[in-house]
């Protein structure tokens, strides 16, 4: 299982990584846009990369190419919240495409996503840190290299612990 800790600490086989987190820590109560990762056990549910910036990871995780028409809804009042969109899309959502590099490989995590809940958070992932590791909106991100490497080992039934201690 992969622990990640307050203390900003991703373990995962033995091995820490820095991560970066929510910038109001973690919760066991995550509302959407409160900037909190959520507390819990979550499975990793897929994979996501940018073809132009990053080879297609090496993962036992079922991985799909982005696309610059690709978004992922952050509107609780929607029927497509905290699910993939096809841009443009009607309600609020966030790009999945970016100019910066944060979302060249996205993990998804199954935080809110059976059944979607709405207000519970959108768009939980594991992806890429900036540079300086600043905090995330309620991702957890680490370094490329590691996360390529972590993803190596992963498969359908690794789990994601996050907890506050």
């Amino acid at each position: 299982m992969i622990r990640v800790t307050s203390s900003q600490s991703l373990t995962w086989r033995g091995e820490n990584y820095r991560c970066a987190i929510g910038k109001s820590g973690i919760s066991n109560n995550k509302r959407e846009g409160d900037g909190t990762t959520p507390a819990g056990t979550f499975p990793l549910l897929h994979v996501l990369h940018r073809p132009d910036r990053v080879s297609q990871p090496t993962t036992e995780l079922p991985v799909l190419e982005l696309n610059s028409n690709d978004g992922w809804c952050n509107d609780p009042t929607h029927q497509s919240y905290n699910q993939p969109v096809t841009l443009p899309h009607a309600a609020s959502h966030e790009k999945l495409w970016r100019t910066d590099p944060i979302y060249d490989i996205i993990v998804v995590i199954g935080h809110n996503s059976s059944p979607v809940i709405p207000f519970w958070g959108s768009a939980i992932f594991l992806h890429v840190a900036n540079p300086s590791f600043e905090p995330t909106d309620g991702c957890i991100a680490v370094d490329l290299m590691d996360l390529l490497e972590i993803l190596r080992t992963c498969s359908k039934q690794t789990l994601i612990n996050v907890s506050g201690g």
